[in-house]
């Protein structure tokens, strides 16, 4: 599409990532006038995630979509790492009835998923212009009627503009809803694609076809740093990453290559890795201060979803709903204020009040305490996972020392590393800040 001046829409969306196009497909249902601006050359090219969508919250915004939709794999089974440097300690969950229809969750590859979610909007009656870089908000009065693009006479118009451009989103700066995020509430990412025959998969992560798994990993994965790897099983593809908080990497001194390379070369990551064929690497942040770290989320004639409103629920492996169910919300609340013609931020106050009583601020609420608590508290990630280790590790060897004196051994272990007072309070205060 080419962009002529002064172009008017009901609403401008700035991003075609999950919530930019959901928001897209269903301000396009409602018979409204939308056009959607992303930068770049088509949409996924530039968008990252880990890789796993859920198919409850992605029916709210287009029913039965699973059916049609290029998915990778269903998620069947899912697994918790702890790693030290030789040891590992596991758990998860497996269930058939998530290998069955209408499923949980699914793991795709954003730029196959991408433009198919952006086609169904199309579809629908949005427009999609592509190579348009969003470089700043128009203001008349005060308040937000439009955009300004990188292209001659790339003025768009509109009543309302929804900021959709992810974590630290430009537009919400150039409105002055946020400065910059501190390096506390956002975590830096790396990932890669490694190609994987499906057989290959299936056998070394015990699937049947048509199953998929995911693990996340903690503690020595990411050097000791406040986050975790994760790898996710696609058709024949691998989605293999690790990040952390970016606080944490300037503290550290640690390249985020340098992590993903530990990462990688893991005894317990590395075999399961064994004889893929890296495909692709990408980096990506995401917001991680949950509640606490959000910024403004409406103004006069703006709406910000997604990443770019600090949606993010990592402990839970939680974005792209949030993403979905926030753009569901700002579409209802475009929609009223188009039928009053009242754009201001009084008039659009009504998205913030519907995110309060949504889960969404409910569980964001109680992430934020999860993320402060473990940044005050390294230990758990330094010093406890190896206390663990060396716990199971003596408890399991078998030498013919009585079951109670290996009991007091680790008890004097655990002792010498931390006080009895110190580790109730340690869990106690874990236990708290996550419910």
């Amino acid at each position: 599409m080419i962009l002529s001046a002064p172009d008017r829409y009901d609403v401008v969306v700035v991003g075609a990532g999950l919530a930019g196009t959901a928001a897209s497909y269903l301000l396009a249902k409602a018979g409204m006038n939308v056009l959607c601006v992303e930068r770049g050359e088509e949409p996924g090219t530039k968008n990252v995630m880990g890789g796993i969508l859920y198919r409850q919250p992605t029916e709210k915004i287009i029913p039965g979509w699973w059916k049609d939709a290029p998915t990778e794999r269903p998620i069947v089974d899912e697994r918790l790492w702890l790693l030290t440097q030789d040891s590992m300690v596991q758990a998860g969950f497996r269930s058939a009835r998530y290998g069955e229809e209408p499923y949980n969750a699914f793991s795709v590859l954003r730029v196959k998923f991408d433009k198919w979610f952006a086609d169904q909007a199309i579809a629908a009656g949005a427009t999609l212009v592509t190579n348009t870089v969003v470089e700043d908000v128009i203001r008349e009065n005060g308040r937000v009627v439009g955009v300004k693009t990188g292209r001659d006479q790339g003025d768009i118009y509109a009543n309302i503009v929804i900021a959709a451009d992810g974590v630290n989103s430009l537009l919400s700066k150039r409105a002055g809803l946020h400065g910059e995020l501190a390096p506390n509430q956002v975590a830096l990412v790396t990932k890669e694609v490694i190609n994987m025959s499906r057989e290959k998969i299936e056998d070394r992560f015990l699937l049947n076809p048509n199953e998929g798994a995911t693990i996340e990993i903690f503690g020595d994965s990411t050097m000791a740093m406040l986050g975790y790897g994760f790898i996710y099983t696609n058709r024949d593809s691998l989605s293999v990453g690790v990040g952390a908080l970016l606080s944490d990497f300037i503290r550290k001194k640690i390249n985020p290559n340098v992590l993903m390379e530990h990462f990688k070369n893991h005894p317990m990551v590395k075999k399961l890795l064994e004889g893929g064929e890296a495909k692709e690497y990408m980096a990506h942040m995401i917001p991680e201060g949950g509640a606490a770290a959000m910024p403004p989320v409406y103004s006069d004639g703006i709406l910000v979803v997604g990443d770019a409103a600090g949606l993010s629920n990592p402990i839970y492996r939680e974005g792209s709903n949030l993403a979905l169910i926030s753009a569901k919300l700002a579409v209802q609340v475009c929609v009223e204020a188009h039928q009053r013609g009242d754009f201001s931020a009084h008039a659009l106050s009504r998205y913030k009040t519907l995110l309060d009583e949504s889960f969404i601020m409910d569980d964001l609420r109680a992430y934020s305490k999860t993320s402060q608590f473990f940044q005050k508290k390294p230990e758990f990630l330094e010093k406890y996972p190896g206390l663990l280790v060396d716990a199971l590790h003596e408890l399991l060897t078998v030498d013919s020392v009585p079951k109670r004196a290996k009991q007091r051994k680790i008890l004097r272990q655990v002792l010498a590393n931390r006080r009895p007072w110190d580790l109730a309070k340690d869990a106690i205060g874990a236990l708290r800040s996550l419910t």
